[in-house]
């Protein structure tokens, strides 16, 4: 793959993973308009290095938030908040595995396909998934005003970490437009649902990409990966989501904080339109 096609995939990824709109939904969309199987185990991996990029932009852009909220806060409040975010990633790690479960051996029985990977490339699951995302935004837009409490509570983490889990089977599905759109909608103020959605999605990397590492040197070999070229481009792109990455946590920022959370959810319905008119162009007879 050429690096201008891993330029382009890098700064879709970081600006659409840290937007409320699913990144993968966007990269798996070009992909396919490239020509790439966004199943095949570079391509994942490739997507976890972008991930990866994201992930570090996340960490350099909150750090400073997340440091005065920790000093502001009381030592039973910091308490509370180290065990909200253990409890809503153990709720994420049961429903994943658990879908991931049901997926493998229920909806792909009989497939060929052995691998959850098998449904990334599905477009019309896809467009469900932005659908549903957007449907949510949207309400959380207009009703999920956000509370004034600064404490999380136990059933308001655990619920926003059982919707993170219910996300992660489904490109398309965007985990951080559902998670704080869940929390605005339990009461939780917007600033803190932006916060904590984004300190989870930092503890939830790093298990991500070790599979798709495993994934990728269980295929192929790590030492023939590397010669391939599936990690050095990686790099580049991983640098560049990064950049693309900070730009887009400004944008969601100054959009959440301002009310404008709502037409994040108008563009997911518009996007899933989208993707609907790809499946239906790629499946035309040649």
């Amino acid at each position: 793959m050429s690096l201008a096609r891993i330029a382009v995939l890098a700064l879709i990824q970081g600006m659409a993973e840290l937007l409320p709109i699913s990144s993968s939904a966007h990269v798996i969309a070009a992909e396919r308009l490239m020509g790439l199987d966004p199943s095949s185990p570079r391509m994942t991996f490739l997507l976890v290095m972008l991930h990866t990029g994201t992930t570090v932009a996340v960490i350099v852009y909150f750090w400073r938030r997340w440091s005065a909220r920790a000093a502001e806060a009381s030592p039973r409040q910091r308490k509370a908040l180290a065990g909200a975010l253990l409890a809503a990633t153990a709720a994420t790690g049961v429903v994943g595995l658990l879908l991931k479960h049901v997926i493998e051996t229920v909806y792909l029985k009989g497939t060929g396909a052995r691998d959850i990977e098998a449904i990334f490339s599905n477009l019309p699951l896809m467009a469900a998934s932005l659908a549903a995302a957007g449907a949510l935004i949207i309400w959380a837009g207009l009703r999920g005003e956000g509370g004034r409490s600064a404490d999380l509570g136990l059933r308001q983490s655990v619920s926003i970490g059982l919707v993170q889990g219910l996300c992660l089977p489904f490109r398309g599905f965007s985990r951080s437009g559902a998670t704080i759109s869940s929390g605005m909608l339990l009461g939780v103020p917007r600033a803190l649902s932006e916060d904590f959605s984004f300190a989870l999605s930092v503890l939830l990397t790093p298990p991500v990409i070790a599979r798709e590492a495993w994934r990728l040197s269980r295929v192929s070999g790590v030492s023939a990966a590397w010669e391939s070229g599936a990690f050095k481009p990686g790099l580049l792109g991983m640098f560049l989501s990064f950049l693309a990455g900070l730009a887009a946590l400004r944008w969601l920022s100054n959009w959440l904080e301002s009310g404008r959370w709502r037409y994040f959810g108008y563009y997911c319905l518009l996007a899933s339109a989208g993707v609907l008119a790809l499946s239906a162009f790629l499946r035309r007879p040649v």
